[in-house]
């Protein structure tokens, strides 16, 4: 075949997407290394550490009977952290029958560390005791105490929000643009940081008063 022949039939291979070029497929060394490894031969039980380039995770290959079981390498630690943080621990383990399903045995959990009904037990004890007063007085402190907390967040968020400028990127050409603070540092503290900070004042007093006059 003539040389302008080949390359007639070559431009023609290019039009129709025929060319060798076109189809030749490439194979990188991660690819080279990817196939070996999937056709790697294993016995049926033998197990094998494996890393995921990509997330340099490493994995637990177990070979079965025509599949593969995989998974992180330290899942038991994982595990037993997730069994930990959903534990009762103050539950009485000899005599508590909570299976941490029910919402009121987990609203239990977060307050008491124990479920629900372990709570109702303890709480009948102090009273039986005569501790149940002081118990109630001490929560009711630590809920004031952690709302208080929260509300405190809560004004250092206000505080970012109304002193600082704050860019964002217009959705119509692209520009950014910036929004000027609505308040100067200066002016937060003289008036939401100042009225706060007294009435976190008067609210620590009357805390303060109401368990001493249960105490007396």
């Amino acid at each position: 075949m003539s040389k302008k022949l080949q390359n007639v039939k070559a431009v023609q291979q290019m039009l129709d997407g025929s060319h060798k070029f076109q189809t030749k497929k490439t194979v990188g060394f991660s690819d080279v290394e990817k196939t070996a490894k999937d056709n790697e031969r294993h016995l049926i039980g033998d197990v094998w550490e494996d890393v995921d380039i990509a997330t340099g995770i490493t994995y637990i290959i177990e070979q079965r009977d025509g599949f593969r079981i995989r998974k992180p390498k330290n899942s038991e630690i994982f595990q037993e952290i997730r069994e930990e943080l959903r534990a009762f621990t103050n539950c009485r383990k000899e005599t508590c029958t909570c299976t941490g399903k029910h919402p009121i045995d987990q609203k239990m959990r977060k307050i008491h560390g124990m479920c629900f009904d372990c709570t109702i037990e303890m709480e009948h004890e102090l009273k039986k005791e005569g501790k149940y007063q002081d118990y109630e007085q001490q929560k009711i402190r630590e809920n004031a105490l952690a709302w208080l907390a929260s509300a405190e967040r809560d004004v250092v968020m206000l505080k970012e929000a109304y002193t600082q400028a704050s860019q964002f990127v217009s959705s119509g050409n692209g520009d950014v643009e910036t929004w000027t603070q609505k308040m100067t540092p200066e002016e937060f503290e003289e008036t939401v940081q100042k009225q706060f900070d007294t009435f976190k004042e008067n609210f620590l007093t009357n805390l303060n008063k109401e368990t001493k006059n249960e105490n007396d």
